[in-house]
């Protein structure tokens, strides 16, 4: 896959994926919106990875170092970096049986409505820097 294929591939999957945590939102599915927000974050760094890097991203779901080995992390402001340690934990403790419900109990209405629209934020952001 050539270059501005791959970062197209990352891009409208992860706005398939923003779409999908809308869906989980309006259906109260909390769990899977914080889930869903953690994967767009990581496809749109995983796009911006193949722009700077212009190789296939590795495969891990560590954000921070996604944003490190693509070379953002200076470009990232300290609220930036605090969502990534918001959304990081969603992602591992979602496929956890036992962390599930640890998780599912800090995922408010509220809480979730706030991860939307800070991941739609940092999307647009990295979009606009590729």
């Amino acid at each position: 896959m050539k270059e501005k294929e791959s970062i197209e591939y990352w891009i409208s999957t992860a706005e398939y994926d923003i779409k999908t945590a809308e869906a989980m939102f309006l259906t109260k599915r909390f769990l899977y919106v914080g889930f869903m927000c953690h994967l767009a974050i990581e496809k749109m760094l995983k796009g911006f990875f193949v722009k700077t890097q212009n190789t296939t991203p590795p495969y891990t779901h560590n954000l921070q170092y996604l944003a490190e080995k693509s070379g953002l992390i200076e470009e990232l402001s300290d609220k930036q970096l605090d969502f990534f340690d918001v959304l990081q934990p969603l992602n591992i403790r979602a496929r956890y049986p036992l962390i599930k419900d640890e998780v599912y109990k800090l995922l408010s209405e509220e809480k979730c409505k706030l991860i939307i629209e800070e991941t739609k934020e940092m999307m647009k952001w990295i979009q606009n820097k590729l």
